[in-house]
């Protein structure tokens, strides 16, 4: 039973790849928790727009839940930080996730104060921070990582539930489909909502998908690890690998891949589709562009507006070098990857040179 329907959770991130399933979360919830109101608001469309900063401002100022995620450009934290900070004490719950640390520091979940001296169990979350010139599994070690914490934290009482409570968090953002974000939001309510507001809600374990794979919008599942089922026009005369985000795959906000692709195909192209988890193209060039030693695409395209190796965070171009010249075919510089405004990350690295056998 809720006996007050004025539930607020609001999401504050990079883009608004995730507003599609977070409007979705809304309206399957919304039997379950009546006038329960989710708000998603894009930081990269507040240097357009500040009546959406404004927005963004309002809500966290009267939500009760907050979520805080993707926020590490300095432009981004210093026109929401101190909104977050005034909000802090007051609301039922505060997590920040994958920002920058003055943005982490700001998480108040249950018994878990990240704005407190780390502890033992904090030293768990150094293990997730990825190393700037780190080998190209570093992603996948750190989501095996992520995986295990919960399973782990699950048997010791005390702090450390929050703690777990916060590496779910985490892993049901880090896979942001439908089914995710609304277990995402389920979880939060039914755990952390406070005095009238709260509720009684399971939430279903995070959904786990590959973490490397393709995707094609003819598949009926969307995403496959088998590149032969990617054929490509009859008679093609290429093939392009097309770096794409996993974030907008996961949550369905792909029209812009989909155009490109479609637009390639039109060509007489085959196009491979390839993500990675988290901002390192690496492990999809060598998982679909490469088979050993030979080179299986004719040029390769990024979709995902940021650097080859690397994020907002920091751009490692000595490892995108290295990749590309092991890859050595005509390439293309990231461009904008979402549909609904955000901008472009840091400038890739340069492309490799095409060699004398080609």
């Amino acid at each position: 039973m809720h006996a007050d329907p004025s539930l607020h959770v609001v999401i504050i991130t990079l883009d608004s790849h995730v507003a599609g399933p977070a409007a979705r979360a809304e309206a399957r919830l919304a039997a379950q928790v009546p006038g329960l109101r989710l708000s998603v608001h894009a930081a990269a469309e507040w240097g357009e727009d500040p009546v959406k900063l404004e927005r963004a401002k309002a809500d966290v100022a009267e939500g009760d839940i907050v979520v805080a995620t993707m926020l590490f450009l300095d432009e981004h934290i210093q026109a929401i930080l101190p909104d977050l900070k005034a909000r802090r004490d007051a609301c039922d719950a505060m997590i920040c996730l994958v920002s920058g640390a003055e943005v982490v520091k700001l998480t108040r979940l249950g018994k878990l104060d990240m704005s407190q001296p780390a502890t033992g169990m904090m030293a768990m979350m150094k293990k997730l921070r990825g190393a700037k010139s780190g080998a190209p599994a570093s992603g996948a070690n750190q989501m095996a990582m992520l995986r295990r914490l919960p399973r782990i934290l699950k048997f010791v009482p005390g702090k450390a539930q929050d703690l777990r409570s916060y590496f779910l968090c985490m892993q049901y953002w880090l896979a942001g489909s439908d089914d995710n974000v609304e277990a995402m939001v389920a979880f939060l309510a039914g755990k952390y909502a406070l005095g009238p507001r709260a509720v009684t809600l399971t939430a279903p374990e995070p959904v786990e998908y590959p973490e490397t794979g393709l995707y094609h919008p003819d598949l009926p599942e969307r995403m496959t690890t088998d590149p032969a089922r990617i054929r490509g026009p009859k008679g093609y005369t290429a093939t392009v690998g097309l770096l794409v985000m996993r974030a907008y795959v996961l949550s369905g906000d792909t029209d812009h891949y989909d155009a490109v692709i479609r637009a390639l195909e039109a060509r007489g192209l085959r196009v491979l589709p390839a993500f990675a988890c988290g901002l390192d193209g690496r492990p999809a060039i060598d998982a679909f562009f490469r088979d050993g030693n030979r080179t299986t695409v004719d040029a390769l395209l990024s979709l995902t507006g940021f650097s080859l190796v690397g994020g907002p965070a920091y751009n490692d171009s000595g490892a995108a070098e290295d990749i590309l010249a092991t890859l050595d075919v005509p390439t293309s510089p990231p461009t904008r990857s979402n549909s609904s405004g955000s901008s472009n990350g840091p400038p890739a690295a340069p492309a490799s040179r095409r060699s004398k056998r080609r």
